[in-house]
């Protein structure tokens, strides 16, 4: 009887449950992994820019090379006429970048010749057709103002005449052209506000304006949908 109580007692003894099951403090944690090295991604330092390939936009390179040497105006010196960096004059010229609108005009005006100087590959005599497949467009910074030529580029001309498209909401700033010259434009679709200096004037599909543009000047669509428009730009002396 004393046998059994003793066995009893030894499989409720505390301190024999406590020699099995070892203390909490005494228990070996498996190491943590360290902390994986966090990989930033590379940063490109440099984007090379290859000259555009696009069938949409003219190459200006060669002109613009051409006109400048003809004057025989450093990089430089047409910067500083132009107010366009030397960088760009130089990546437009190598091909390596198409310029907006308002830097062709820049340029255009700092080399004393019509935009389309700076446009146009050379025509021939006979007859031309202007397919809409195959238009160069020009357009602004943000892609939202694009303009095309309708008239070949290297003729003799005192006028040019463009199609213009201006997107919802948008509004396309133009730099003062050469003393004397005018725009006569007329909506086809949509809408558009005409600011020449102080005047403001509102057009209508099928409304016409003619203005002096040798001020500063804006094109503004108020409207949601697209604005088209043509446009007949007569210099009074051609460069």
């Amino acid at each position: 009887m004393a046998r059994e109580k003793a066995r009893s007692k030894s499989k409720t003894n505390p301190r024999t449950a406590a020699e099995k099951k070892p203390a909490a403090s005494e228990v070996t944690k498996p190491p943590r992994p360290a902390p994986r090295a966090r990989v930033e991604p590379k940063v490109q330092a440099e984007v090379a820019r290859e000259p555009s390939s696009s069938g949409d936009s003219p190459d200006v390179g060669s002109a613009l090379r051409h006109l400048r040497s003809e004057r025989g105006l450093s990089l430089d010196k047409l910067a500083y006429e132009s107010r366009v960096s030397r960088a760009m004059l130089s990546q437009i010229e190598l091909g390596r970048s198409t310029p907006t609108i308002t830097v062709l005009w820049r340029i255009a005006r700092a080399l004393g010749v019509p935009f389309s100087a700076l446009l146009g590959d050379p025509a021939p005599e006979d007859a031309l057709v202007f397919r809409a497949t195959r238009a160069k467009l020009l357009k602004s910074a943000d892609g939202t103002f694009s303009t095309r030529a309708l008239f070949p580029l290297d003729r003799p001309h005192t006028a040019e005449f463009y199609e213009l498209r201006l997107a919802p909401r948008s509004v396309e700033m133009a730099d003062s052209h050469a003393p004397g010259t005018t725009e006569n434009l007329v909506v086809t679709a949509g809408a558009l506000e005409i600011r020449a200096g102080s005047v403001t004037i509102d057009l209508r599909a099928g409304d016409a304006t003619y203005f002096q543009a040798d001020v500063p000047h804006e094109y503004r669509n108020p409207t949601a949908h697209e604005a088209v428009a043509y446009l007949v730009m007569t210099y009074a002396h051609r460069p």
